[in-house]
């Protein structure tokens, strides 16, 4: 286990102060969602890099992500982007949830380019980047086809290319596979994993998933049942191949095996 501690006088890419999340419910009740949550992620330019918020189901993870997306304001502490606070939603940070969220009247291509159609972006520096992106994602040959042609695994595809195409600093991933199955979401793994390399990201994940947890991340941060606390920052060893034969590995068991010692240890 790491601190992820930082060089001296280094801007942290991302900084958790003393977070406090409590909302209310539809019940009109107050839920104490996330209590205490601090860390650090490191700003390491040129290294595509992968946090994975590990927890049960309903302890708080989504919730620690919409503070981060400037969703849900902090009830205390605060979240700071590059050393900023951060107040509401901005373009520094994208965010791709579980349900696909496409606009089902506009092509494959004009879903890509949509968010650079808001800022004003010439239809000639659109369409190119479109291009870019969805050649990025495996999605070169569906430009044209609307989403209701597409399987789920492709139109999670669709929603992370729309993201990406905006250049954020912090790609925010919330359980984005968890409606697939097997084969679909073993393959969105890889491509994560491709694309984080490529685009330099640093991309938060969120899962229940210890598998996953450990296929895809850099960094594991494993949260208590809600609300969410820090129980350990795990970081992963660095495997040379990701591929299927690794999952039977003896190293990806016994970092299974870790994790869940600590999903599941007596408080």
């Amino acid at each position: 286990m790491t601190a992820g501690a930082l060089s001296a006088g280094a801007v942290p890419k991302l900084q958790l102060r003393d977070l406090h999340v409590t909302y209310r419910s539809r019940e009109g009740m107050d839920v104490e969602a996330v209590r205490g949550v601090e860390f650090d992620i490191a700003d390491k330019p040129g290294v595509g890099e992968i946090v994975v918020f590990l927890g049960p189901s309903g302890c708080g993870k989504s919730t620690i992500l919409k503070a981060v997306a400037g969703l849900l304001p902090p009830t205390q502490g605060e979240v700071l982007v590059d050393g900023v606070p951060v107040h509401g939603v901005g373009r520094d940070r994208g965010m791709v949830f579980q349900t696909y969220t496409s606009f089902a009247w506009l092509t494959v291509q004009q879903n890509v380019e949509y968010g650079l159609k808001l800022r004003g972006v010439a239809a000639a520096e659109r369409a190119e980047q479109a291009v870019k992106y969805l050649e990025a994602v495996g999605l070169s040959d569906s430009a044209k086809k609307y989403p209701k042609e597409l399987s789920g695994g492709m139109k999670q595809r669709v929603a992370i290319a729309r993201t990406l195409i905006n250049k954020p600093k912090l790609l925010l991933m919330d359980e984005p596979f968890g409606a697939l199955d097997p084969q679909t979401r073993w393959g969105m793994q890889g491509l994560l994993i491709d694309i984080s390399r490529k685009e330099d990201n640093t991309i938060l994940f969120v899962t229940h998933d210890v598998a996953e947890a450990v296929y895809l991340a850099d960094t594991v941060i494993v949260l208590s049942k809600r609300p969410a606390q820090i129980v350990s920052r795990i970081e992963m060893p660095h495997f040379a191949e990701r591929d299927l034969a690794l999952k039977s590995s003896k190293e990806f068991r016994d970092c299974e095996k870790q994790l869940l010692d600590l999903l599941y240890k007596k408080s």
